[in-house]
């Protein structure tokens, strides 16, 4: 096992390249433990350099709507009355974190991924 950090794109492709090679390797053989390893230094190479984004809250939400088939009236109650609804989801308001509290309890949308709004207007 020669494994070494990832300090630019061309070393990364190549750990992956190694990874892909020896992915289904069992586990407790130098092969496995290798793939252990470079999983570890890509996933920290690429959080450092290739950073994901957090989803938009509001599209998000539209997201969950259309999968539940939720209608923006049926928001109606959890975001606030007709008019505040509308405004959300036309990001005229942002969130507030009583609406984000409702929409996690109703839509089982994750906390994380609402606060996002929030913590937008607030700074």
């Amino acid at each position: 096992m020669n494994v070494k950090p990832i300090r630019n794109e061309q070393e990364y492709d190549t750990a992956l390249a190694r990874l892909d090679e020896i992915f289904d390797a069992p586990s407790n053989t130098a092969a496995g433990d290798e793939a252990e390893v470079l999983t570890l230094i890509i996933e920290s190479y690429e959080a450092k350099h290739h950073p994901i984004a957090p989803p938009d809250p509001i599209e998000t939400i539209r997201l969950r709507m259309d999968e539940r088939n939720i209608k923006q009236k049926d928001l109606i109650g959890i975001i606030g009355g007709k008019s505040r609804v509308s405004e959300v989801l036309n990001r005229k308001k942002r969130l507030t974190l009583d609406m984000i509290r409702r929409l996690h309890d109703a839509l089982d949308l994750p906390v994380e991924v609402l606060v996002t709004d929030y913590e937008l207007n607030t700074q």
